[in-house]
């Protein structure tokens, strides 16, 4: 065997325990939980704006964005139902911090148990801001430290192909986004949400365990081998090809990061083009009562500071711009409320 145990990590149940969701909160996740469902549903017209850090990290910087998207969220509500991200755990190409709930201090060694106090509580205050969260599954088998905070779940583009991504998407009670591949193949996100739909049993934390399939499992376009893919074209395809599937509540979000802002005269990802990504698709659906239907809203990277920092260059997080990615960039905050 090539690993070593370093820790035994503590049960959810004794997480919980010490840190417990009070009831008004558990209140508020359900109602938020509920009003994104009627989005997709077409029950509520408004749209959604799955908005944040590319990471949630570090925690006080990330309450202050939530404390400032709060202030916008109030004079928007009505035509955007507002979700804050709290990516926890980051995916990569190759290597590289995995996020804060591996690593709290990204120059520290990786200590999960120091992550998972550090993550819940982070979210906790978010939630008492009063905005729905949302993370990304990365490993699912973590989900249980944080479940109960979440209103939305994506699962990302390494990802959607993955069979245990599929089958945990089918329990959750969450709605969940699942992005297309790396290499923007439409289909095979389409493909992952007819398996999220469906009833499956599998093995999961010692049990076998009967899904029940998640309807509220949609698609979400975020670009993909170099190049956009929330052109018309591509959004009416997407959504004929749903349609034909017979998927049930049919519906995209448009990511507006990732391939999907780079810049055509660059070659690389500018994240201060993403509100005019959002600019294009809300033409189409002006145009398309077809695609105002079935758009449900958008992806966003967003965070204090515009841009992104180099982590490779420091020493410490001490010399690290508070505020400012040390992932992907994000637009700043400024610019955010203007695009909202």
């Amino acid at each position: 065997m090539s690993f070593q145990i370093e820790k035994f990590l503590p049960p959810a149940s004794e997480v919980l325990e010490a840190m417990p969701l009070k009831a008004s909160l558990q209140q508020q996740v359900q109602r938020d939980t509920q009003e994104i469902k009627d989005i997709l549903e077409g029950k509520d017209p408004r749209k959604l704006m799955i908005i944040g850090p590319c990471s949630a990290w570090p925690d006080l910087s990330v309450v202050e964005y939530a404390k400032a998207l709060k202030a916008i969220e109030s004079r928007v509500s009505d035509v955007f139902k507002v979700v804050l991200r709290t990516y926890l755990q980051k995916p990569r190409t190759t290597i590289g911090w995995l996020g804060p709930l591996n690593q709290p201090d990204p120059y520290e060694a990786p200590d999960l148990e120091a992550g998972i106090y550090y993550c819940r509580n982070m979210m906790m205050e978010c939630l008492e801001i009063g905005l729905p969260l949302a993370d990304e599954a990365l490993f699912t088998h973590n989900d249980s430290y944080f479940v109960d905070l979440l209103s939305w779940v994506a699962i990302g583009a390494r990802s959607a192909e993955d069979q245990e991504h599929r089958i945990w998407a089918s329990m959750i009670e969450h709605p969940v986004g699942i992005k297309n591949t790396t290499a923007g193949e439409v289909s095979k996100g389409i493909n992952s949400i007819i398996a999220a739909q469906h009833p499956h049993v599998f093995a999961f934390h010692r049990q076998q365990v009967k899904t029940s399939g998640n309807p509220h499992s949609h698609l979400i376009l975020r670009g993909g081998n170099g190049a956009s893919n929330y052109n018309k074209e591509v959004v009416v395809s997407a959504i004929d090809m749903m349609l034909k599937k017979k998927i049930q509540n049919p519906s995209l979000l448009v990511d507006a990061s990732h391939d999907n802002c780079i810049d055509p005269e660059t070659g690389k990802k500018d994240p201060s083009l993403q509100p005019n990504v959002i600019s294009h698709v809300i033409d189409y659906m002006k145009s398309d009562k077809m695609i105002d239907t079935h758009v449900k809203g958008f992806m966003v990277e967003s965070f204090i500071k515009g841009g992104s920092q180099n982590m490779g260059k420091f020493s410490s997080s001490k010399e690290l711009e508070m505020g400012l990615s040390i992932t992907d960039g994000c637009l700043d905050i400024e610019g955010t409320e203007k695009m909202l």
